[in-house]
């Protein structure tokens, strides 16, 4: 096994920092040692971030145990990282290191396992031509000398947290490099997780152990990257890790097959599934936080003929879009959703498959609609972001808390608001539809491709016409479409003969000039070369009035609906999306992907 120079590897997902991994605190504080140079303490108290008091006790400490000054201020939260920080780049008269924007074209100054190897990453050139490094040690003179030989530059070293270095590092470099890295690292075979010695093994594996840094590896770019999730998938001769962004599946990384079972392995045992079953699906969670933001981490596997595959939802508690007006909804179709969520009883059916952002839609009505005034009760499965004022349940069919039956005992609850997050069968339906019309709201999601085939599908499913025609005040359709980088789009003229080719006659709206002006992708740094960032809803708003109801009742086909509500103004899927694509905020291929 190759050896390399020890690392600072990047921390475990849902751990906090220990103290021992901060930057380098202060040797204890003596009488007349280092002249001339301020003490961290004296520092921190003139900063205002540490009282003298606290110095004081935090000076006691010191003396009794031996630790560094600075260990012990930030393992009692005495100070933060980055007062600490800030006081060490202060007294060891360097920078305190600006990383909000690296320039991504200085990053082959300096090979990646060397950055890896001195914790220290280049963020841009100065005005005098030197290499500005972010570094968790600046005063490693050694390290500097070094680097300032491989890139033949004069290195201006600035202080950053070994944190931050890490996931800087974890975020510049190529993820097969790291793998790579970590399989010269290792001798694990493939016999890693069968028996109990290696499960052990890795059950009291450190943060450092190869296996673990590649799975921590992972999921920090995976939500550095916006993921919504993470597809570790086994081939016969790899295991391919594959990230989804915007909707859409890209490899990024491949496993050996000797570190498969482990990284398998890693993962169960990280989110408390059972590591010895392997011949059924299984799965668990993982809350954990980076950075300031709370996340869960949903976690199943599925047995395959390769071996287990394992799917991981990221769900980020602290970016759910809790504000309808920023998510794409037309103002127009935004004033019908709102006007039916306002009135005081009835059902609200959000429909679409899955991914296309109904839960989002969901969250930000209950947003919209909490109050102390309003009981709101929600089932659900699972429960995917904590709204604080709503009391929330999570479907458990094991203990036999199904949605009907979780749904049968919250209205013996009082609620005003009831929100169901799927109804899968006619007994929730049926019970969904009476809550309707014995005064209150209720909130469900359905899977239907368009609005008006909800009503023939709650039919389908049992439920008498007369029932769902009476309980339904309105259905929203959705899907997700990729936003195009406002970086490097470019705007192209299409032909309107070719637009109708695309999409028909029936969605296209009258007076279009020809030909017509719509974006196209480029791909820049800043999207990843993919031409696309973040995502917009795209939506089909149908509001149920008198000769609406009158159809549905006497048993009306989705045609006959939809034609029904295009008359009174509904806009079509395909119609919401050409709107965008005009404005420019998507594109036609987004568009044709996205909406049948």
């Amino acid at each position: 096994m190759a050896t390399t120079a020890p690392s600072t590897p990047p921390h475990p997902p849902g751990a906090t920092p220990q103290a021992g991994s901060r930057p380098a605190a202060s040797p204890p504080r003596r009488a007349g040692a280092g002249a001339g140079v301020p003490r961290l303490g004296d520092l921190l108290v003139k900063m205002g971030a540490l009282t003298p008091g606290d110095l004081d006790w935090a000076l006691r400490e010191q003396k009794a145990d031996g630790r560094r000054l600075g260990e012990i201020l930030l393992a009692h939260q005495k100070v933060t990282p980055e007062q600490m920080a800030t006081a060490l780049a202060h007294r060891l008269g360097v920078e305190r290191a600006d990383l909000r924007a690296p320039d991504p074209g200085v990053q082959e100054m300096i090979e990646a396992r060397t950055q890896r190897r001195y914790s220290a990453v280049p963020l841009r050139l100065d005005p005098q031509g030197r290499l500005v490094v972010a570094m968790a040690d600046p005063q490693n003179v050694l390290a500097v000398d070094d680097l300032r030989i491989l890139c033949g530059r004069d290195i201006r070293p600035v202080l950053a947290l070994p944190e931050e270095v890490a996931l800087l590092l974890n975020k510049q470099a190529s993820m097969e490099e790291f793998v790579a890295e970590v399989v010269e690292e290792t001798e694990l075979d493939s016999g890693y997780g069968e028996g109990g010695a290696a499960i052990n093994e890795l059950r009291a594996a450190g943060d450092d152990a190869p296996v673990v840094r590649l799975v921590n590896s992972i999921i920090v770019r995976a939500i550095e990257s916006g993921a919504s999730d993470i597809h570790i998938e086994p081939q016969p001769s790899e295991l391919s890790v594959r990230f989804r962004v915007d909707g859409v599946l890209r490899v990024v990384a491949t496993v050996p097959l000797n570190l498969a079972r482990g990284v398998v392995s890693r993962i169960k045992i990280m989110a408390e599934i059972d590591i010895s079953e392997r011949r059924k699906p299984q799965d668990g969670r993982v809350g954990l936080a980076l950075q300031g933001r709370h996340l869960d981490l949903r976690v199943a596997t599925l047995p395959t003929v390769h071996g287990e595959s394992v799917v991981i939802r990221i769900l980020d508690r602290s970016n759910v879009q809790l504000d309808l007006g920023t998510i794409g909804f037309a103002p127009d179709t935004l004033a019908s959703w709102e006007l039916c969520y306002k009135k005081p009883y009835g059902a609200l059916l959000v429909t679409g498959p899955t991914g296309s952002g109904k839960s989002t839609t969901l969250y930000g009505t209950l947003n919209q609609l909490n109050s102390p005034g309003r009981k709101i009760i929600t089932i659900e499965d699972p429960v995917e972001y904590r709204l604080a004022g709503i009391t929330q349940i999570q479907v458990n069919p094991k203990a036999g808390l199904t949605f009907a039956a979780g749904l049968r005992s919250i209205l013996r609850c009082d609620p005003d608001v009831v929100m169901i997050g799927e109804i899968r069968d006619k007994e929730t339906a049926q019970i969904a539809m009476e809550a309707a019309l014995t005064g209150h709201l209720v909130l469900a999601t359905l899977h239907t491709n368009d609005a008006a085939s909800a009503m023939t599908r709650l039919t389908e499913m049992g439920i008498e016409p007369f029932l769902s025609s009476s309980a339904i005040i309105g259905v929203l359709a959705q899907r997700l479409a990729r936003k195009v980088c406002v970086h490097c789009r470019q705007p192209a003229r299409l032909p309107l003969s070719k637009l109708r080719g695309y999409l028909g006659d029936d969605d296209l709206p009258a007076h279009l000039p020809d030909p017509v002006t719509v974006p196209i992708p480029r791909g820049c740094d800043k999207c990843g070369n993919t031409g696309y960032s973040g995502r917009l809803g795209v939506y089909e708003m149908l509001s149920v009035n008198e000769q609406m109801e009158s159809l549905v009742a006497n048993r009306g086909a989705a045609d006959e609906i939809r034609r029904m509500a295009r008359g009174h103004g509904m806009r079509t899927l395909r119609e919401d999306g050409l709107r965008k694509v005009l404005q420019g905020t998507t594109t036609i291929d987004e568009l044709l992907r996205t909406v049948a």
